[in-house]
């Protein structure tokens, strides 16, 4: 009996060989399919939470979808960069982009090409420091001056995570005309697509410092509403 116990409680020796006894085989085994059921649960929640909420995941890292995956209608970009330099490309990197800034030019009657050339040219007059990404023209062009993985000199404190847009306008009022206008909703819901933002993501150079600016957004708080409305619009048009 002493003999039976003893082997059915420790470890026999033959040959030389070490052998585990049938509850120690039955307690490993216990173990390894309850640590098998654990990490099956674990990589379970792990790709669960991956597709519910990818942010969970993700960092302040630029970000963007690719072309084929935005429903929303791409606007003819004529792409036409600055070039790098302290004045108006830095060539720094941007973090995830959190809103779309609207501005105007304040400079009535200028094509989408003379401001463009203007920020290319302060590489040279070291006048300022200033850019945008994009620029919309009076006959609704579409001008992109930086990368939108850049930062652009636009939105001051905001420059690290917006995409800015400066619009053109014929007048000192800083009113769009039809063809601007019509630019600036489909340029902007495009982007809202491409950074998964919406019409509440869309701010004005006026929210991010006070200025004036877009002077006719900012004067008329009704157009403005109405522009975020027509982004909506376009939004769920693409949907």
């Amino acid at each position: 009996m002493g003999y039976r116990r003893n082997r059915d409680m420790f470890t026999a020796r033959r040959d030389g060989k070490s052998y585990y006894t049938n509850r120690q085989r039955k307690k490993l085994r216990k173990y390894m399919i309850l640590g098998g059921i654990i990490l099956a649960v674990l990589t379970i929640l792990l790709v669960v939470v991956k597709i519910v909420k990818p942010l969970f995941f993700e960092s302040d890292k630029y970000v963007e979808l690719s072309d084929s995956e935005i429903t929303a209608a791409k606007p003819e970009l004529n792409v036409q960069l600055l070039d790098v330099n302290e004045y108006s490309r830095p060539g720094n990197e941007a973090d995830k982009i959190t809103g779309i800034v609207i501005h105007y030019t304040a400079n009535p009657g200028a094509t989408a090409k003379q401001n463009r050339d203007y920020f290319n040219g302060l590489k040279d007059s070291h006048e300022t420091k200033a850019s945008s990404h994009f620029i919309i023209g009076l006959d609704g062009e579409v001008i992109q001056c930086v990368p939108t993985w850049e930062i652009a000199y636009a939105s001051n404190d905001r420059n690290h995570d917006t995409v800015s847009i400066e619009c053109c306008h014929p007048d000192e009022s800083g009113r769009f005309n039809k063809e601007t206008y019509q630019s600036m909703v489909q340029l902007t819901a495009w982007l809202c697509q491409k950074f998964k933002l919406d019409e509440n993501d869309v701010i004005r150079h006026y929210d991010v410092t006070g200025k004036n600016c877009p002077k006719y957004f900012v004067e008329d708080e009704e157009a403005w509403n109405e522009f975020k409305d027509n982004v909506k619009r376009a939004l769920e048009k693409a949907s």
